[in-house]
């Protein structure tokens, strides 16, 4: 009876230990061996490839250069802002190259700045550069929508978006927008010999233009629900000290726009959202981490996840 018992117990500790197994050798692969399969595939194709770094691959330099450069002021004033603003993407074309690959923990991602080769790139008419899966909160995010989707799908969506990008509705767009900028030069002219904040102006610009153009005769309502931009800018910086991801933020905002015309997701839901997704851009996990152990930015992404969908 002891050795039945015995035998029943070895069972599930045996599958138990395989399952394990199974999961380390899946996180072996992701985060050492496929990182160093990609580098020297393409090092035997020319193309010059940063050291990758255990678990965080470039993030932790990328954010290191990002806070040194935004603790002081640009040396003099100059349209050439690249450096200033994305101090490590301007090392790595300065010393890989045009085309080289980076690392975001053990993502890889090749970035092109050739034209000719940008321009077959976007021109991909045979499906050869697929776009990239979104995961975790950026899936929240984005969802199944017309910035994730591909194929049929993308093409039933884009079709149905099409009356919003048409010539003679954006042309309508065009006295709102001209109206916006005059109300921002007038109020210029108020400071003349003094500093301006200019990225407060244009955000305070972009909130006018897309508040008149989107909400029409409720403009105040629009303006309201777009000043909540900057509390959430505020949010944001106390989560992270790099900056760069805050295009995602802004992007939120624009792609949130056409469902809140429709009254179909509440605005906060997708800022806030937004505000995960930029804080979380150069945190490095480990994968699955966020489903055993769940740290307060995956609760509430979940929770703000099942607000969108109730909405819709």
């Amino acid at each position: 009876m002891g050795l039945i018992k015995l035998e029943f117990l070895l069972v599930p500790v045996c599958v138990f230990l395989l399952y394990l197994l199974l999961i380390l050798i899946t996180f072996i692969h992701k985060v050492w061996w496929n990182p160093i399969y990609i580098t020297k595939f393409l090092a035997s194709q020319g193309i010059s490839v940063p050291r990758y770094k255990l678990l965080h691959g470039n993030a932790k330099e990328n954010l290191k250069m990002a806070n040194e450069s935004k603790s002081k002021p640009m040396e003099e004033l100059s349209h050439q802002i690249f450096p200033y603003l994305q101090p490590f993407r301007y090392a790595c074309i300065k010393t890989y190259g045009k085309i080289h690959l980076s690392w975001i923990g053990p993502r890889p991602q090749l970035f092109v700045s050739e034209v000719e080769l940008i321009k077959e790139i976007m021109n991909d008419k045979d499906g050869v550069y697929p776009k990239t899966k979104s995961e975790g909160y950026f899936k929240k995010l984005l969802g199944d929508g017309l910035v994730s989707a591909q194929g049929n799908k993308w093409i039933k969506q884009r079709k149905l978006a099409n009356h919003a990008f048409h010539a003679e509705s954006l042309k309508g767009m065009v006295p709102s927008m001209i109206a916006a900028v005059e109300t921002m030069v007038e109020k210029w002219k108020m400071y003349e010999g003094k500093e301006i904040e200019v990225f407060e102006e244009f955000r305070i610009l972009t909130s006018e233009v897309i508040s008149r153009t989107a909400f029409g005769s409720s403009y105040a309502e629009g303006k309201n629900i777009f000043e909540m931009t900057s509390d959430v800018k505020i949010l944001n910086s106390s989560k992270t000290s790099i900056s760069f991801p805050s295009y995602i933020l802004h992007f939120s905002t624009i792609v949130s726009t056409a469902a809140i015309i429709d009254g179909t997701i509440p605005f906060k839901y997708m800022i806030k959202l937004g505000s995960i997704v930029s804080a979380s851009f150069l945190k490095i996990r480990l994968p699955g981490i966020g489903k055993l152990m769940p740290n307060q930015d995956d609760i509430e992404s979940d929770r703000l996840e099942q607000e969108i969908r109730k909405s819709i």
